[in-house]
C-alpha cells in the first residue's frame, strides 16, 4: 500500500517502473455469490490470471442482474487489498456475457495496456 490510498502493482519482470494505482477494471467470470457476508455481499470472480474478490456488489447500480454464477463481467472499483488475491469495492459492474468477444479479448487488452502504459 503507498501513499494517499493507492497501491502500488509491480511490473519489474516486465522490465518497468511499478504503477501507482487507486481504482482498476477487471473482467471475469463470476464464481459465486455470497449475499449474507460483508454488506453489499460480494462475488468471487476469476480472470485470466487468477481469482479476485469484489465486495458491495449488490449496492452497485445494474450490479444485480450480473449476479449469478457463469456470467462474465466487468468490474470497476477501489483496490481494497492485494494480497494474496485482489479484493475490490466496487464501484460499477456490467454484464459483458452476450457478446463473447469481451471475454476472448481480454488478455490482449491486458497485455496491450502493458506495453501503452510507461
Amino acid at each position: 500500500r503507498g501513499a494517499g490510498g493507492t497501491w502500488q502493482l509491480g511490473r519489474a519482470e516486465a522490465g518497468r517502473a511499478p504503477l501507482r494505482l487507486r481504482a482498476v477494471w477487471m473482467q471475469g467470470t463470476v464464481l459465486e455469490v455470497e449475499r449474507g457476508g460483508a454488506p453489499g455481499g460480494s462475488a468471487r470472480l476469476q480472470d485470466g490470471s487468477g481469482p479476485f474478490t469484489a465486495l458491495g456488489v449488490e449496492e452497485v447500480p445494474k450490479g444485480r442482474p450480473c449476479l449469478s454464477a457463469g456470467k462474465y463481467v466487468m468490474v470497476m472499483g477501489v483496490v481494497r487489498s492485494c494480497s494474496p488475491e485482489p479484493i475490490l469495492r466496487a464501484i460499477k459492474m456490467t454484464d459483458l456475457s452476450e457478446n463473447p468477444v469481451h471475454k476472448n479479448m481480454w488478455n490482449l487488452e491486458v497485455e496491450d495496456l502493458h506495453r501503452v502504459i510507461p
